[in-house]
């Protein structure tokens, strides 16, 4: 199958053989770096153990530093997060001249595969409580044909509820088995933007750039502001090519979490909070909205990939030669943490949902590729996008067991005259205090994680809250069973070529 490159979703989907083995080229680059730069720190531990301390202490002190940058970049992310909650965004749309909001519709997609009826239940009941002018709102039911059966009784209810609270509901069924496509997010929300644009938008000649599309995931629940703070960010461009990223909190059901789905939650929300703090790297993720104008102009998502939430701001970025940005909104939308029916399934769900998010690595190869074929974009712009998107990956995948387990290897490996040295003696020591020292970052984290959590249930006693702060000292094992790990995982995948398909989380209420 012979496609645009800018719609590649992997080597294979390349019909010249140069073209593909270039392609090929690139996927592999990844994770070869990542293996190289752990592979090498064992090996010189064993050859020369002292240059390996060195660096050790030197990256540990990197860390630090990183961590209380990113801290300040977390407070006041927090910070504007709450001021924008404030803000009556409805009065100040009515404050806005020159430009008729009342003409901005709402799309939004949910979509959905197996989640239960409460979960989509309660997603629409806070849609159905925000203060955006129900009558602009547009509301699609996304669901996947295989899981027809099941489902359909939960969508007919679904509908049967809402449909009369918007200005039009539609259901959705993604056919099974389309050719060149992978089952995901990605192809189910092209097939239900595609059907909402001929069934609706057309027929009632709706222009597109007055439709604000949103991809919500089926456990989306908005904050009551968020359509008329996201319309206020809209019509305050000067054109339509961004799209809006909310904070993600993944604390719908944070009660009823096993302690390290907790934590890992936790640690979700206060990494994209800090990301807002630096646009000029944020990269659309999870639940995020966009014009339908630009939806359109790129062919809608792309069909054939895992990473559809990230890709499709590549997209967009690629058609407008790099006059394209992700905007931070501050405003939140929450999700549900992963809980599944037992401990063990939970684990297992965290790791995968992590490693398919990690597996956006995918992006670097279509990059680096697309950047080829695209002349307009300058050396400058795609030098400092690609090393960006390459040192989150390389640091996703590489950091926490440098630092974990680092410290130990030249003690462990190099034995001999360096067991001997005063560096050998002070090197644990020395990576103890520091790491240390970073983990007061921790206090932050906690103070913030009760600040974000919802009204206790009458059930759990106020001994939970104590359960809560005990439960941060196991951030070193999340980060190295629950990020490192998964992330090194979908490198390799791609580096060896076994490519991986859409894993949906599930999701699941106590």
């Amino acid at each position: 199958m012979d496609i645009t490159p800018f719609r590649i979703g992997k080597a294979s989907d390349i019909v010249s053989s140069r073209e593909r083995i270039l392609y090929r080229f690139f996927e592999i680059i990844p994770g070869f770096i990542s293996w190289l730069t752990l592979l090498l720190i064992i090996l010189l531990s064993f050859k020369v153990p002292i240059l390996v301390a060195i660096f050790i202490i030197t990256f540990d002190f990197y860390w630090l530093a990183r961590t209380l940058y990113f801290s300040f970049y977390l407070r006041s992310g927090f910070k504007r997060m709450n001021k924008h909650e404030r803000i009556n965004w409805l009065k100040l749309l009515e404050t806005t001249k020159s430009k008729n909001w009342h003409d901005i519709y709402h799309l939004i997609i949910f979509s959905v595969y197996k989640e239960p009826l409460e979960i989509i239940e309660e997603s629409f009941k806070a849609l159905e409580n925000t203060d955006y002018p129900k009558n602009k709102i547009i509301v699609v039911l996304a669901y996947e044909e295989r899981n027809k059966t099941e489902a359909k009784i939960i969508a007919e209810t679904i509908e049967r509820k809402f449909r009369k609270s918007f200005f039009k509901f539609l259901t959705t069924w993604h056919p099974k088995d389309l050719p060149g496509e992978i089952a995901g997010k990605g192809s189910n929300l092209t097939w239900a933007a595609k059907k909402t644009k001929e069934k609706i938008i057309d027929p009632l000649t709706i222009p597109y750039k007055n439709i604000i599309f949103s991809s919500f995931d089926a456990d989306t629940s908005v904050s009551p502001k968020y359509f008329s703070c996201l319309t206020w960010h809209y019509l305050n461009l000067k054109n339509n090519k961004a799209s809006f990223q909310p904070i993600p909190l993944y604390i719908n059901n944070i009660w009823q979490a096993p302690l390290i789905s907790r934590v890992f939650s936790f640690s979700s929300t206060f990494w994209h909070t800090m990301n807002q703090e630096r646009p000029e790297k944020l990269v659309t993720f999870s639940s995020h909205s966009m014009s339908f104008q630009v939806l359109v102009d790129v062919g809608f998502c792309q069909t054939n990939i895992v990473s559809d939430d990230s890709r499709i701001f590549w997209q967009a970025y690629l058609k407008y030669n790099g006059d394209y940005k992700t905007l931070p909104i501050f405003y939140p939308v929450s999700m549900d943490a992963n809980v599944s029916r037992s401990f063990f399934r939970t684990m297992t769900n965290i790791y995968k949902q992590q490693k398919r998010w990690a597996y956006g690595v995918g992006e670097i190869p279509f990059l680096m590729f697309c950047f080829l074929k695209n002349k307009k974009i300058s050396l400058k712009e795609k030098f400092f996008k690609l090393i960006n998107l390459f040192e989150s990956h390389w640091s996703w995948a590489t950091n926490s067991l440098i630092i974990f387990l680092g410290g130990w290897l030249p003690l462990i490996l190099g034995r001999g005259k360096f067991s001997q040295t005063l560096l050998s003696y002070n090197l644990p020591i020395l990576t103890s205090r520091i790491l240390t020292i970073a983990m007061i970052g921790i206090v932050g984290s906690i103070y913030f994680g009760m600040l974000l959590l919802p009204p206790k249930p009458p059930k759990y006693g106020k001994s939970k809250y104590l359960i809560f702060v005990i439960e941060w000292l196991l951030i070193p094992i999340i980060m190295i069973f629950f990020t490192s790990l998964p992330s090194l995982d979908a490198q390799t995948r791609l580096m060896l070529g076994k490519y991986m398909g859409f894993y949906p989380t599930e999701k699941f209420r106590k």
